[in-house]
Formats: C-alpha cells, sequence, structure tokens
C-alpha cells in the first residue's frame, strides 16, 4: 500500500487510511442489513405466513445474533486474532445472506438471519478496537468515528438499493430476476459488500497488540515498522511487551483482582464500558432509525412524508459525523459526551412536549396540527445530531482504545454483549410503549435516560484523548 507519512509522527498515513477502510466495511454491513429488512416485511409475511409478532421476531432476531456475536468475538479475537474473527465474521454474513434470500422454510431463514447478527455484532466491536491498535494515538480518534459515517452510509446505501429493485419489479412481491422475488434480492445484494470485506480483510496486517500478546514478537515489529517507521517501531513494541508482562489475556481478566477495587466482583473500568454501552441505546436513537417511518406515521405524517423525513435523518447523521471527525481529536471524547447528553436531553423534551400537545383521531392514531408536526420533525433531527456528534461516534471510540492492552478483549466481549442487547431490548418494546402509553411518555423515557448519562460521563468518564494504548489503567 501507499507509503506517505504524517509528517508530526512518521506514521504511514496511507496504509492506516486503508486498514480503517476496510475493518469499518463491518459497520456498512450493519447498516445496509438495516436498511435492507425493511423493504422486505411484505415479503416476508407472504413467504412465511407470518403474523405481526412473528415478523417482528424474524427481524428482530439479527439483534439476538449481534449480542451474542459481540460477547464471543472478544475472547475469540484474544485467541485467533484481529484480523481472523473479522474474516470469520465476512464468512458468516455472506452465507447469512444468500441463505436469507433463497431459504424457503422460515426455521432456516431465522438461523440465517441470526448468523449474520453474530457476524455484525463481531465486526461492530472489532473494527473499532482493531483501528485503535494500529492508528496513531493523536488521530486515533477520527479514524475510528469513521466506523458510524459506514454505519449510516450502508443504511442509506441499502434504501436507495431496495427502492431501484421495488421500482424495477413494480412491487417487492414481483417476481424479478432468476425467478425470485424482488424482495429476496433485497438480501441477496447483501453479499456484495460481505465478499468485498472478506476479500480485503486478506490485504490487511494482523494487530501488533495480538501479535506481541501471541509472543510473535518479530512479526509485531514487522507491522509496527510499516505503520510507523523502523525507529518508532522498536520503542512502541518494548512498551506494548511492557504493557503485557508475562500476563495472556481472558476472558477472567474483567474480574478485579484480589484486593483491587471492584463493583459485584468486575473492574470499575469494565463497569464504565457497559454503561456507555447502555446508555448509548437507551436515549432511543435505534427508534428513529428502525420505526423512523412508523413512528411518524404515528405523530400524524403521511408515508411519502414519513419516509422522506427518514431521508433527511440519514443526511444530517452523515453530516454530523463529519463534525466529529473535525473535532474529537482536538477537544476530546468527554467534552463530546457531555455536549452530546445535553443536547439529546433538551431536543428529546421538546420533542415530548410536541407530542403531548396531540389530538387521536377515531381510530386511537395520534394527529398533531401543522406547527406542532414541524416542532417534532426539526427537535428530530437536532437529536440525531447532537447523538451523531457524540455518543454515536464517540461510544464506540471510546471502547476500542479505553480499557488496557492485558484487558481489552475480554471487557469489550462484556461491553459489546450489553450494547446490543440494550439495542434489542430497546428495538422490541418501542412498539409495545408507543401504542401502550403513547409518544409522549414514551420519549419522555428517553429524555430521562438523557439527563442521567450526562451525570454518569461528569462522574465516571476519564478523557483518553492523545494517550497511547499503553497508558490506559483499570
Amino acid at each position: 500500500m501507499g507509503t506517505n507519512t504524517d509528517k508530526a509522527g512518521g506514521a504511514n498515513i496511507a496504509l492506516i487510511s486503508a486498514i480503517v477502510g476496510v475493518a469499518t466495511i463491518g459497520g456498512l454491513l450493519f447498516g445496509y442489513d438495516s436498511g435492507a429488512v425493511n423493504g422486505t416485511q411484505p415479503g416476508l409475511k407472504s413467504a412465511f405466513m407470518l403474523t405481526e409478532g412473528g415478523l417482528g421476531f424474524t427481524i428482530g432476531s439479527l439483534l439476538i445474533g449481534c449480542f451474542v456475536g459481540a460477547f464471543a468475538a472478544g475472547t475469540l479475537a484474544d485467541a485467533i486474532g484481529r484480523r481472523n474473527v473479522m474474516r470469520l465474521a465476512a464468512l458468516m454474513f455472506l452465507i447469512g445472506a444468500l441463505v436469507q434470500g433463497l431459504s424457503e422454510s422460515h426455521t432456516i431463514f431465522v438461523i440465517a438471519r441470526i448468523a449474520g447478527g453474530m457476524a455484525v455484532g463481531a465486526a461492530s466491536v472489532l473494527s473499532p478496537a482493531y483501528i485503535s491498535e494500529v492508528a496513531p494515538a493523536n488521530i486515533r480518534g477520527r479514524m475510528t468515528t469513521v466506523q458510524q459515517i459506514m454505519v449510516i452510509t450502508g443504511l442509506t446505501a441499502a434504501f436507495l438499493v431496495n427502492y431501484a429493485l421495488a421500482a424495477a419489479a413494480g412491487e417487492s412481491t414481483n417476481i424479478f430476476w432468476g425467478g425470485l422475488q424482488a424482495w429476496r434480492w433485497m438480501y441477496l445484494m447483501q453479499a456484495v459488500p460481505a465478499a468485498v470485506f472478506l476479500i480485503a480483510l486478506f490485504f490487511i496486517p494482523e494487530s501488533p497488540r495480538y501479535l506481541v500478546a501471541k509472543s510473535r514478537d518479530t512479526e509485531a515489529l514487522g507491522v509496527l515498522s510499516s505503520l510507523f517507521g523502523e525507529v518508532v517501531a522498536k520503542a512502541k513494541l518494548a512498551e506494548i511487551r511492557a504493557s503485557f508482562g508475562s500476563h495472556r489475556p481472558s476472558l477472567r481478566d474483567v474480574l478485579a483482582p484480589a484486593g483491587a477495587k471492584s463493583f459485584l466482583g468486575m473492574r470499575p473500568i469494565v463497569w464504565v464500558g457497559i454503561m456507555l454501552a447502555v446508555f448509548q441505546q437507551l436515549v432511543g436513537i435505534n427508534v428513529i432509525f428502525y420505526y423512523g417511518a412508523t413512528l411518524w406515521q404515528l405523530a400524524g405524517f403521511t408515508e411519502n412524508d414519513s419516509l422522506l423525513i427518514n431521508i433527511v435523518s440519514g443526511a444530517v447523521s452523515i453530516a454530523a459525523c463529519f463534525i466529529t471527525i473535525a473535532v474529537i481529536d482536538r477537544i476530546g471524547r468527554k467534552p463530546l459526551l457531555l455536549i452530546g447528553s445535553a443536547g439529546m436531553a433538551v431536543t428529546l423534551f421538546v420533542m415530548v412536549f410536541a407530542f403531548s400537545r396531540g389530538t387521536l383521531d377515531a381510530e386511537g392514531a395520534l394527529v398533531l396540527s401543522s406547527e406542532m408536526g414541524m416542532v417534532a420533525v426539526i427537535a428530530a433531527n437536532l437529536y440525531v445530531i447532537f447523538f451523531n456528534v457524540s455518543w454515536g461516534p464517540v461510544m464506540w471510540v471510546m471502547l476500542g482504545e479505553m480499557f488496557p492492552n492485558q484487558i481489552r478483549g475480554s471487557a469489550l466481549a462484556v461491553a459489546g454483549f450489553f450494547q446490543w442487547f440494550a439495542n434489542y431490548l430497546v428495538a422490541q418494546t418501542f412498539p409495545i410503549m408507543a401504542t401502550g402509553i403513547g409518544l409522549a411518555a414514551s420519549y419522555s423515557f428517553y429524555a430521562v435516560c438523557a439527563v442521567i448519562s450526562f451525570f454518569l460521563v461528569q462522574r465516571f468518564i476519564t478523557e483518553t484523548k492523545g494517550k497511547e494504548l499503553e497508558e490506559m489503567e483499570g
């Protein structure tokens, strides 16, 4: 790959950028699947004779796979390497996409979807960790933020591909290429980025931190030399080796050593990671992404208007992430999290106010005046901006870099599990909450969580900007 270097630190920016580009395809796969499934629901119901509950489980089964995959990935990565686990994830997603598109059995379809979810969960925690382990400290934040951009890009790409397929076939349930219905091609098309991910992973190096943990110092020195030059590489190798000592990573590393400070037996830094992972979901962002069209129709907008609002939210999300790239390595992670928590709390409470001013029609659906509807739309997009400037990318940045080398894999396994489990719970409970207690009460819960997150960050988060991974404590 390229040999251009960063003038300040001698880092091979061309190689590091290429590595980041490959590693974050895992994020694109998650975003793509999240967007693709929204266009396949009529086809799924028809092909497998699903009830609304069955459809919800079928779609949500991906998230079940995600929290299993996230939990397994950290410890597996410590055993066989970051790159090898990402290769396995890419292969599982590729096979899962093909089986979902071709399966005539609902059971086989769900198994394939869970397998695809395991791949997404694994890639979601390993991509930022891997990037953190190869990027220089002074640009590590902005490099890891690319993961969030790729998630949203995948989501948008899926919307466009699904729209083109449905338009070409007439409807998603109509027969298209090869005698298959168009909705099946929406799943089959996911195999394209999965194949690109798998092939590209054979052209990037293994994490030098993993190589040192396995006593493969010669290989680690070669990778570090290609990243930072020979002189810097030798010093970094010594620092990494010293941070491990004679320790070899295992899942038990999340437990506090005898006599050390702990809570329920685990290290405090692991609980901080869990807090970040869970509250990223409890502020309700995935309600916008998973149920955007449904949400706005509940609020009184037409289907076309609801889809347009979703597209605007996606564009706004990408723009917000570029703001993060510009500032995260200058002002730090903690200030961004605090700004995001405060901004999300305010905008969520504005949405609560707008929803509380609505009325119910004869069928019990919420109807907003044009003024309150516009207030809700503006508040929602401001909320999306605050999330994607802060908790969206910064949580992944923090998880990838905040843990000491000795416990990074095992701590990521635990935090990743809780992140995806919280994601699943929010996705499954929103329809029940929206129809049971209403949108205003539902969003009050998310707003209160945003307020709580502000004080948790203020109390427990330690800034990691500019620190080498070998300086992390916990």
